[in-house]
């Protein structure tokens, strides 16, 4: 199985306990050393009181602090989980990502989303109701961008007329895309328009906060890969979908680490409905615990998995 792991940087408060570049720094070392695959971080740039009050977080700039990790390791891929497109012009979106494989040799992977926080649209001056229409649209012109050639593009509120946009990404045709939500709508892009799909677990009574579908069980999950792979066969797609799940029990929303015996079959769990990767957190009070987690999650989980 390949990890993705989060990156605790949506903990800004010590700052420097989490968000400094020297503490960005030693936890994409330690990642890479313990053999992840992936680092990760979210996007939240302008969230309402309200929503951090019932649990929501603070992080980053993604492209930032996934810089910063790029410049501390070699090796580890350096993910957005996930960056909302249709908060920015697609093609300042297109810029960051492209500088960001540039200066690391490739490495990135674009995790992104429709969204779902409508006051962080309002905040933007997005409208909320067009979010998957952007997003779609937000791929499509960032595809344009990064193919290197003069290319012309009428967006919903942009027109871009025999436009060139260098450096290309170093990753061709393109880096690669990933998907998040559960929706139908969300498997279709990911189908349609990309490399990977990001389900999340979701208990039914979040589904209003977050607006996506529920998602508790693996059997919800097996649901949702069949409705993946008839659409597929449908639209006559060939190449393998990532599937990128966030397992029960490793994720933000957690304050222990799971045991290791329960994980480990979950993840064979995972995999054998078809999970290809996946997007883990790891909990700790301070940095050094957090670094602690990250070498008991390498001995003790992945090599078994």
């Amino acid at each position: 199985m390949r990890y993705s792991l989060g990156l605790p940087v949506h903990q800004v408060d010590p700052v420097e306990e989490w968000c400094t570049a020297a503490a960005i720094s030693a936890m994409a070392r330690a990642a890479e050393t313990a053999g992840m695959e992936a680092v990760n971080v979210t996007d939240h740039p302008i969230p309402d009181a309200k929503w951090l009050g019932r649990g929501g977080h603070h992080t980053l700039d993604p492209f930032v602090a996934l810089t910063v990790a790029a410049v501390a390791t070699e090796r580890v891929r350096l993910q957005t989980n996930l960056v909302i497109l249709a908060y920015r012009n697609p093609f300042l979106s297109a810029k960051a990502v492209a500088t960001l494989d540039a200066v690391s040799g490739g490495r990135v992977i674009v995790g992104t989303g429709a969204g779902y926080l409508r006051s962080e649209f309002d905040a933007l001056g997005v409208e909320f109701d067009e979010r998957n229409d952007l997003t779609d649209e937000a791929i499509d012109a960032m595809t344009l961008a990064w193919s290197g050639e003069p290319f012309s593009f009428q967006g919903n509120h942009f027109t871009a007329e025999n436009s060139v946009a260098l450096p290309r990404p170093v990753q061709r045709p393109r880096p690669p895309i990933w998907i998040g939500g559960n929706s139908n709508r969300a498997i279709r892009r990911a189908v349609e328009r990309a490399d990977g799909w990001l389900p999340m677990p979701s208990p039914a009574g979040a589904t209003k906060l977050l607006r996506t579908p529920p998602l508790e069980t693996v059997d919800d999950l097996r649901s949702r890969i069949t409705y993946l792979r008839a659409h597929c066969e449908k639209t006559g797609r060939t190449e393998p979908v990532d599937i990128v799940f966030m397992p029960i029990g490793v994720d933000m929303f957690r304050d222990t680490l799971p045991e290791a015996a329960p994980l480990i079959d979950h993840v064979h769990e995972l995999a054998e409905v078809g999970v290809t990767a996946l997007s883990i957190t790891l909990p700790a009070p301070s940095r050094a615990a957090w670094l602690e987690a990250v070498d008991w999650f390498g001995r003790e989980i992945a090599p078994h998995t």
